[in-house]
């Protein structure tokens, strides 16, 4: 352990991305995400569209996980959670958040800051229904974020919720939805050589208009 500890400062390698360049970039965040995150989803075989969702609780203390972004337009980040779980707690009592996506494979991470709202019940309605069978049945029967005594009683509440609805379709729980975070901030990373790395931040100047700067490493 003690080896693996001090060999942590030896990891390293060196970030050739392509150059990132102002002249180069879209005016619209947006269409800059979407040409990014197309040429990720292209090259990267498992959850391109992961995402670390950082919120802050109560006492302005932070917290961060990863979820799966379900959907992105010009107003905003989509997705899917608990009503009642920690994440959502935060979401309720602070909207500010930030994403972050990372895709190491082209040497790339874009931070996005804004705020979280709730999205319509219909729209929620009908992302549940496309859901396969077992993860409708797992967010009817989790209660996210509480304590459990062990992974068999949460498999007896899944079973028990299975047989519930053996012939029935299952409803959404009132308490699982959408959220969709309308960003105020943008940066794009791209890793480059000699960690002189390339930042290009957007900031909003109103509603269709952004300021782009560039960022030192």
């Amino acid at each position: 352990m003690k080896f693996a500890r001090q060999s942590v400062a030896m990891i390293r390698r060196e970030y050739q991305g392509k150059p990132l360049e102002e002249k180069n970039v879209s005016p619209d965040p947006f269409h800059q995400f979407e040409e990014w995150f197309e040429e990720a989803a292209r090259l990267i075989e498992d959850d391109p569209n992961a995402m670390n969702l950082a919120t802050v609780d109560e006492q302005g203390r932070p917290a961060s996980r990863t979820v799966l972004m379900k959907g992105f337009d010009e107003e905003g980040f989509l997705f899917y959670t608990n009503y009642e779980s920690r994440k959502s707690r935060h979401i309720f009592n602070n909207p500010n958040v930030a994403i972050t996506f990372y895709w190491p494979e082209l040497v790339r991470q874009i931070c996005i800051e804004g705020e979280a709202e709730k999205i319509s019940e219909s729209q929620s309605d009908a992302y549940f229904r496309s859901r396969p069978v077992s993860s409708q049945l797992s967010a009817l029967a989790s209660p996210q974020s509480r304590e459990i005594s062990s992974r068999s009683e949460l498999e007896k509440l899944v079973s028990k919720t299975r047989k519930e609805f053996e012939t029935d379709e299952i409803p959404r729980p009132p308490q699982w939805g959408g959220f969709l975070v309308k960003p105020h901030r943008f940066e794009f990373w791209q890793g480059r050589i000699n960690r002189l790395h390339d930042r290009i931040c957007y900031t909003r100047k109103d509603k269709h208009h952004w300021k782009i700067t560039r960022l030192a490493p």
